[in-house]
């Protein structure tokens, strides 16, 4: 029997879980309602489920790089990622410091961008299922990069 659905279910229940468990542990309060926000932010109600989406399939693609290219870039890259992720809330949120969040934010953008790069031709699935990770996340750097310069 194959071990492939365990590792399914590890890398889904370490990225959901851990993204939700951050989320829950650095909740936008007082101070986040209290900035400025540019016109382009989003009620706070889609973030939670978005989120979830995503973790998902960053789940999912972590899994399907973990069983095929474990030693590859693309997985050096998908862990980078996951560490540049959930460090942005404890930032943002937990030390109200949005401007040393956007360097981590960035730092995922372009982790992203790379993962997506370097598993084009080796694994194109997983590249195009971090598409619409990819455009969230640049839509989040744009949202925090505007909540510095309103604030």
């Amino acid at each position: 029997m194959s071990n492939k659905p365990l590792v399914y279910l590890a890398f889904i229940i370490l990225v959901l879980g851990g993204g939700l468990l951050i989320g829950a542990s650095n909740m936008p309060g007082d101070w986040y309602q209290s900035l400025a926000k540019p016109s382009f932010n989003p009620p706070n109600w889609v973030f939670a489920p978005v989120w979830s989406i995503l973790y998902i399939i960053v789940g999912v693609v972590g899994a399907r790089t973990w069983l095929t290219l474990r030693r590859s870039m693309a997985m050096r890259l998908w862990f980078a990622q996951l560490i540049f992720n959930f460090a942005w809330s404890p930032v943002f949120f937990g030390l109200k410091d949005p401007t040393s969040a956007v360097i981590i934010i960035l730092g995922l953008l372009i982790s992203v961008a790379g993962f997506i790069a370097v598993s084009w031709r080796q694994d194109r699935t997983a590249a195009l299922l971090f598409m619409p990770y990819l455009a969230w996340v640049a839509f989040a750097t744009a949202l925090n990069a505007a909540i510095i310069a309103l604030n």
